[in-house]
């Protein structure tokens, strides 16, 4: 490493502006490496705006420099405004020349006003803006935290997409990377340290924390993208150190809040999740679960109102529940029977358990897509009409590995992503675009469904995800009738259709149209009338090979070789020869054990252009085998 004598360490540039817009200021201030051998500096700072154009000028010779100290205080008469709409970034370069050599730094800002009203909405820029959120780990497939900036940058995009206009990053300090994406692409930040769970450590415990604090905190204070800097996360769970004492939290959640708004009175502080706490901080999350580990995803909105009472700033982050890509239902709310109501909706001791404990949908449920897909339809139409709340952060956007899940769908991996560990989306994710973004989208829901069932002739629910005005749906050629949309009206914002079915094959398309836009839509689907059994036997086929990649799946039948549409029985894929699985990706497709999604599971397998023979096993059930 070389570092010259005299060199920048952080350049701390605060832009403000009020609420109108109007009246705007920055003050630069820098920390040097060794100034003390200052003998001859010149500082030199220019500030472009967001068209490039050089907007302020100004350089000084400096005999003495105090740590931060400032360097310069700018009027700014009516800046551009950096919001997620459009996120304006201005430029600061320093240049400090000292003994002959120049050092150099930039940094991007936005001037923006936000404020989170007592008792009410989130305003920026003197509007309310409804957060839109989701959350995110550092985890993809096959690297798992190793990720390259190119994934980063994919996975940063694919939430924008999606209509996100907040993130919470849970739950450490993340790469600049991603800092620097929600500046330039419009997305604000909630970031925060990693005190999470277990209560509180000892002093080395402690002061690492506040290391970590400091840290965040300086090198990510220039980002205009960040509003809330997070102190921890259930804090509240017992059990991770030998004392567990609350007073003893208090106290060490008051050091970390007032530590953070002496680096940075310019944001707000925030824990999720630590009732005796929320008084602490500025902005608080309880923990709600409606529908999932708690309560009916129907109580949501009543919920959410008794926590809002409680505190003067809240804003709700982590809903949702998990899902196995690819599995679907035709009845996916039946396990809504066997929940109590109106006990809360918060998640407790045990209850991400599969075993034990309360009825609770993540216990009983399907895990089904279609399940998951109407809890978020729910919470989305619901949250449009609750003038009162800041928004609400879904967890998390995608599917993430942990050593705390052995016995999910897919062993050792979080599953309440919308989309999986390498990207690919699931349903839910178009349920979010048609609440969240305006460019026209239309989606039939049941892209990864190929068999539905039921009796012969029987109606069955067609459901269409969409922003635009009106849809018309055709089955077969058939036209099923215009709808038009009503974010209010349930399922699918009333985008759905009742459709008579029997044995064969069907083709659905949806013609959407907004303003003068016209999207479309199209799926197969096939109707399965025959009632099935335990399933009996399995059987492994090649379905297609590409480029040295073969695809294979596996299908449960019972004795009377009919498919049985909801095993979901534990299948585990091995492979002896030339060719190697395409296994351990945390994946509905990736995975050497996993369970079925409607009687079949999928892997792929590199060919090496060679021969191999592929198996699949279950208990309880004879072992198939194909050749390759």
């Amino acid at each position: 490493m070389y570092t010259p004598a005299v060199s920048v360490d952080k350049l701390f540039a605060h832009a403000e502006v009020d609420a109108k817009g109007r009246n705007g200021r920055l003050d630069i201030k820098a920390r040097l490496y060794h100034p003390d051998q200052i003998a001859s500096v010149m500082v030199k700072i220019n500030v472009k705006d967001p068209s490039g154009k050089v907007v302020y000028n100004f350089s000084k010779q400096l005999n003495t420099f105090k740590s931060d100290s400032l360097l310069s205080s700018i009027e700014v008469r009516s800046p551009k405004l950096w919001s997620p709409d459009v996120p304006q970034l201005y430029t600061v370069n320093l240049s400090i020349t000292a003994n002959g050599e120049t050092v150099k730094k930039e940094e991007k800002i936005g001037f923006r006003n936000f404020e989170f009203v007592k008792k009410g909405p989130f305003m920026l820029n003197g509007k309310r803006l409804l957060l839109r959120g989701t959350h995110r780990h550092e985890d993809h497939a096959d690297v798992a935290a190793a990720m390259t900036e190119d994934m980063i940058r994919t996975e940063i995009k694919m939430m924008k997409e999606m209509g996100v206009n907040f993130i919470r990053l849970g739950h450490y300090q993340q790469s600049r990377i991603v800092l620097n994406l929600c500046d330039s692409l419009g997305i604000l930040v909630w970031e925060e340290i990693p005190w999470c769970r277990g209560g509180l450590g000892g002093q080395i415990y402690q002061d690492q924390a506040k290391r970590m604090l400091t840290h965040m905190v300086e090198q990510h204070y220039n980002h205009p993208s960040i509003i809330i800097w997070g102190m921890g996360n259930e804090n509240d769970w017992p059990g991770d150190f030998p004392e567990f004492d609350q007073q003893k939290i208090r106290a060490f959640m008051k050091e970390l809040n007032d530590l953070s708004h002496h680096l940075d009175p310019s944001r707000k502080t925030a824990i999720r999740r630590c009732d005796f706490c929320r008084d602490i901080v500025d902005v608080y999350s309880p923990s709600i679960w409606a529908g999932w580990y708690r309560g009916n995803y129907t109580e949501y909105k009543a919920v959410s109102e008794e926590e809002f009472n409680k505190v003067d700033h809240f804003l709700h982050v982590e809903w949702g529940g998990d899902s196995h890509a690819r599995r679907h239902s035709e009845n996916p709310d039946n396990a809504l029977s066997k929940i109590k109501t109106g006990g809360g909706a918060d998640e407790r001791a045990g209850d991400a358990s599969l075993y034990g404990g309360a009825a609770r949908v993540s216990k009983d449920g399907d895990w089904s897509e279609s399940y998951i897909s109407n809890l978020i339809d729910w919470h989305l139409k619901e949250q449009e009409t609750m003038p009162w709340l800041s928004g609400a952060a879904y967890w998390p956007f995608k599917d993430f590995s942990t050593p705390v899940r052995p016995d999910n769908p897919v062993p050792y991996v979080n599953q309440k992503g919308v989309i999986e560990r390498d990207f690919t989306k699931k349903e839910a994710f178009y349920v979010f675009q048609s609440y969240w973004t305006t460019l026209p989208m239309v989606h039939i829901y049941g892209h990864s469904w190929p068999v539905r069932w039921g009796e012969e002739g029987e109606e069955k629910m067609v459901k269409v995800y969409s922003n635009c005005d009106e849809a018309e749906l055709f089955v077969n050629g058939k036209s099923y009738g215009v709808k038009k949309r009503n974010s209010q009206n349930f399922p699918a914002a009333g985008l759905r259709w009742q459709v008579p079915m029997v044995k064969g094959k069907y083709t659905f398309k949806v013609v959407a149209k907004k303003g003068g836009t016209t999207v479309t839509d199209q799926i197969e689907q096939e109707y399965q009338s025959d009632k099935w059994s335990k399933p009996t036997k399995l059987v492994l086929q090649k379905t297609s090979e590409q480029d040295g990649i073969a695809t294979l799946e596996v299908k449960a039948f019972d004795s009377k070789g009919i498919l049985c549409l909801d095993a979901i029985n534990l299948v585990e894929f091995s492979l002896t020869g030339d060719g190697s699985l395409i296994q351990d990706q945390g994946t509905s497709t990736g995975s050497r054990k996993v369970q079925l999604y409607n009687g079949r599971a999928i892997i792929r397998v590199k060919t090496n252009a060679g021969k191999s023979v592929a198996g699949v096993k279950s208990a309880g059930l004879p072992t198939a085998f194909v050749n390759l």
